[in-house]
């Protein structure tokens, strides 16, 4: 599923960047991308103390320029040399379509949502395909003209290698830019974490770091909390404890039962999904440590 292409006014050349933070690091930037003749249509800048790093994304409109993106990168490697050999950094093209692959279960209300906003045009990528651990939402997914997988999982965990090694394999087939958990709900192994790292995205219907693992909203309602929430982050080995890219909350009261807090939650989930997927797509999001710097 493709949503529909930017014009061409709109395509931008994106550069993310991460370095010890110093006197200068903005003014050479500017001075590198003014001397190409990049118009800069968005900048965002942030410092932080605790760390001491400095963190970028500016968005230079392509066609201010004479040069592609190809080699816009290979002048800019001179100027990442001379920040320092810490620096990290990206440079992307929005117009060049990135791809997206769904995980799934039983629930669907995160995979509507995904889907809808990718048939109207609201995600800046296309959906190549569905894998799911049951073949409940096949139907739903062929609607869309898109291939489901349904590959089965043991019951026993100790068993569930191979079915992760056939994930894994149809995944990679796409070569995407982010494998999204759409309530998957099954916990991904260390070496899959470490093979989609910094592109495997979760939605846990909880307010991290606050009711990790199964069953939040059974967790919350015992706790008589006052506000539930949903958080989509960066999946790593340590359960639902890698880097948060977006957050919400919603308000509940006593007379709440679990069912009530379950049914609000899926609100907040889908919103908080297509955020931070939309925010990754873009190229905002920087990560350092266990933590995120989001130019939302």
């Amino acid at each position: 599923m493709s949503s529909p292409a930017a014009p061409d006014d709109d395509r931008r050349y994106v550069l993310t960047l991460g370095t010890p933070d110093r006197t200068g690091i903005v003014a050479r930037i500017s001075t590198f991308l003014a001397e190409v003749g990049g118009s800069i249509v968005e900048a965002a800048y942030h410092a932080d103390p605790d760390t001491g790093w400095f963190f970028t994304r500016q968005a230079v409109r392509a066609s201010s320029l004479e040069i592609g993106v190809d080699e816009l990168r290979e002048r800019f490697r001179a100027v990442a040399a001379e920040l320092g050999p810490e620096t990290e950094w990206t440079l992307q093209d929005s117009g060049e379509r990135k791809r997206v692959v769904l995980l799934v279960s039983k629930e669907g209300h995160c995979l509507h949502d995904l889907l809808g906003r990718a048939a109207g045009g609201e995600l800046p990528a296309d959906i190549c395909a569905v894998i799911g651990n049951h073949p409940d939402l096949a139907e739903v997914v062929e609607a869309h003209g898109l291939t489901f997988h349904h590959v089965p999982f043991p019951k026993d965990p100790a068993e569930r290698g191979p079915a992760f090694d056939r994930v894994r394999e149809l995944v990679d087939a796409h070569d995407p830019h982010a494998v999204v958990l759409a309530r998957f709900m099954q916990v991904l192994p260390e070496e899959l974490c470490a093979h989609w790292a910094g592109r495997a995205i979760n939605i846990h219907h909880s307010f991290l770091p606050s009711f990790v693992g199964a069953r939040p909203y059974h967790q919350a309602f015992a706790r008589g909390v006052k506000l539930i929430g949903a958080t989509c982050h960066y999946v790593t080995a340590e359960l639902d404890a890698g880097p948060i890219i977006e957050q919400d909350v919603i308000r509940v009261d006593h007379s709440d039962e679990v069912r009530d807090m379950v049914r609000q939650g899926r609100d907040i989930e889908k919103l908080v999904l297509s955020r931070g997927l939309r925010w990754h797509l873009e190229d905002r999001i920087l990560v350092h440590g266990r933590k995120t710097v989001v130019f939302s």
